[in-house]
């Protein structure tokens, strides 16, 4: 691990090196700039109660963990409406001797974190690269994008790698097929489950030495591309209560790691398959909707460490098929879903399994203007115990939208 450290370490210098000591020998009449965006309300219906910050996306998650919150949240289903998907960006690109430098400024009004369910002002890119080298916020080379299906619903497959992170980015092979190898700001969550009747957790601190390590390589050919990516990260946390004269020390670390296989497939004109397989432990931060990356796993014969860290194990799986049915119709179809293999640490109402369907169809009567229809179906299943399958619970959906996009561009050499 200490190779590890020391490598990752060196290449983080040289990376800040190469891109710090560039220097743009640039022509300010070549510079261009391109708006664009769009504004997009939503309507639907759920018929089944869901976390009233996440009223308006179909995530397995966010449904009732057990029939007490079911009670809680309320009976039967309702009525969402909203624009919180309206986006606006703006990309710049400009001759440099080390190649175009490009930026990405990009944010929406979907709110998250401290702001889920409000409609507010919410950063998805500030990126910028020039010849091989990039850094911000953008696509985590760990996702493919691409595997991303032409919904109307926001979030999207729950069983998808989809994170935007902050990043240092090196890509030496890039077009159609490419490279690209970045370290990216570490971060995770933990799930103490039941283990706290085993010892005093409290004092519990998360901690990351290292950045994580991440790589993509895409081979993109006439019928579509296949693209591999993995993960590497070191997740390690401090027991702030252990000192000389305590017994325990609860201290630890885990090694996540993940590979995520991906692909399109043009079948014919008018079909795209869109596929992914992954696979990996304590990345699960890295998928569209998954709770934790570390559990716990009980040992009181250790009278030193009675409760230990398990990175948990994932597996994410997406399929389906973008259709065109003439200029004016599409539809988008297919399933995804997400298995984690719960820690014995973990409580009965630990998310254990989430399932994701829809369909839809698209209709754009002229350039820039959208309108649809589209069901879906999601479930969740929790843990469980010993004696008992984990609950159950499922939601059915409806939702239609309109969207209207702009784009224009400025500058450039006419």
């Amino acid at each position: 691990m200490r190779g590890f450290k020391v490598a990752v370490a060196w290449t983080a210098a040289a990376a800040i090196l190469a891109v710090c000591s560039a220097v743009p020998a640039a022509a300010a009449d070549s510079a261009k700039m391109n708006f664009y965006g769009y504004v997009m309300m939503d309507a639907g219906y759920n018929n089944q109660p869901i976390d009233p910050a996440w009223f308006d996306v179909q995530r397995p998650s966010k449904l009732a963990a057990s029939q007490a919150d079911l009670d809680e949240l309320g009976k039967d289903g309702s009525v969402f409406m909203g624009v919180r998907q309206t986006r606006f960006g703006v990309k710049s690109t400009l001759p440099t001797d080390m190649g175009e430098l490009r930026t990405t400024f990009e944010f929406e009004l979907f709110g998250t974190g401290v702001d889920a369910g409000q409609t507010t002002f919410r950063l998805r890119h500030a990126y910028g690269e020039m010849g091989k080298w990039g850094a911000g916020q953008t696509w985590s080379p760990f996702m493919d994008i691409d595997v991303f299906p032409n919904t109307l619903e926001y979030w999207g497959p729950n069983g998808m790698a989809f994170f935007r992170n902050v990043q240092l980015r090196y890509m030496p092979i890039q077009g159609d097929t490419r490279m690209t190898i970045a370290l990216e700001r570490p971060g995770a969550s933990g799930d103490q489950g039941v283990s706290s009747e085993f010892a005093d957790l409290s004092g519990i601190r998360a901690r990351f030495p290292l950045p994580d390590l991440s790589a993509e390589y895409r081979v993109g050919k006439k019928w579509g591309y296949f693209e591999v990516a993995g993960m590497l990260r070191q997740i390690e946390w401090d027991d702030m209560t252990a000192g000389p004269t305590q017994t325990q020390d609860l201290s630890d670390a885990v090694t996540g790691w993940g590979v995520n296989l991906s692909s399109n497939l043009k079948l014919g004109p008018a079909n795209v398959v869109r596929l992914q397989f992954l696979h990996g432990e304590g990345v699960e931060n890295y998928m569209n909707d998954a709770p934790v990356d570390v559990g716990t796993k009980n040992d009181p014969s250790d009278l030193v460490q009675p409760v230990k860290g398990v990175a948990l194990p994932v597996t994410g799986i997406v399929a389906f098929l973008d259709h065109t049915w003439n200029e004016k119709y599409s539809s988008s179809i297919g399933y995804s879903r997400l298995d984690i293999d719960n820690s014995d640490g973990q409580a009965a109402d630990a998310f254990k399994v989430g399932q994701y369907m829809l369909a839809n169809v698209l209709y754009t009567p002229v350039p820039n203007f959208m309108c649809g229809i589209e069901g879906g179906w999601i479930q969740r299943e929790n843990k469980g115990d010993a004696t008992t399958d984990g609950f159950k619970i499922e939601d059915t959906h409806i939702q239609v939208s309109f969207k209207y996009s702009f784009a224009f561009s400025t500058g450039g050499q006419q």
